[in-house]
């Protein structure tokens, strides 16, 4: 099996800010959204996709649920990027009269998610319960204040 892409790459493309509203607040949250809630919206489409198939208007839900405002021209290239990339397979369901495509994670996908789960898990250790792994980066002969010199 080939080495799975990271599926943290990328960012977020839409973001739910009015463009009235251009405080420094704002500019940081649309910098933030972008910078980091991409990654944060495919691990979590991947990781429902590997419990059970998912179609897009549902996962909008799901991720409002969440907080996160992603729309059809957000979510629907991120479903077809997470395809090509070979952590998605879709097949195509009539529903209601409309064909509706639904998406499951590949064991490719499977594994992605669960090597991204562990790269989570190190992370939250480290920044949300401050517990710096051994060696960090100050045990390796750095003193503070030099870094750079």
């Amino acid at each position: 099996m080939r080495a799975c892409r990271p599926i943290l790459d990328g960012v977020l493309s839409r973001v739910n800010i009015d463009s009235s509203d251009r405080s420094p607040n704002a500019v940081s949250g649309e910098l933030l959204t972008k910078m980091f809630f991409g990654g944060f919206v495919r691990l979590h489409i991947l990781y429902h996709a590997v419990k059970e198939p998912i179609f897009g208007v549902e996962m909008m839900e799901e991720l409002a649920r969440h907080g996160y405002d992603v729309g059809p021209g957000t979510l629907y290239p991120i479903l077809h990027q997470l395809e090509e990339a070979g952590y998605l397979t879709v097949h195509t369901e009539v529903v209601g009269g409309k064909q509706r495509k639904y998406y499951r994670a590949t064991a490719e996908g499977a594994q992605a998610l669960e090597e991204a789960k562990a790269k989570l898990r190190e992370l939250v250790k480290e920044v949300v319960h401050d517990d710096t792994p051994t060696p960090s980066i100050r045990s390796k002969g750095r003193k503070p204040g030099r870094e750079g010199r």
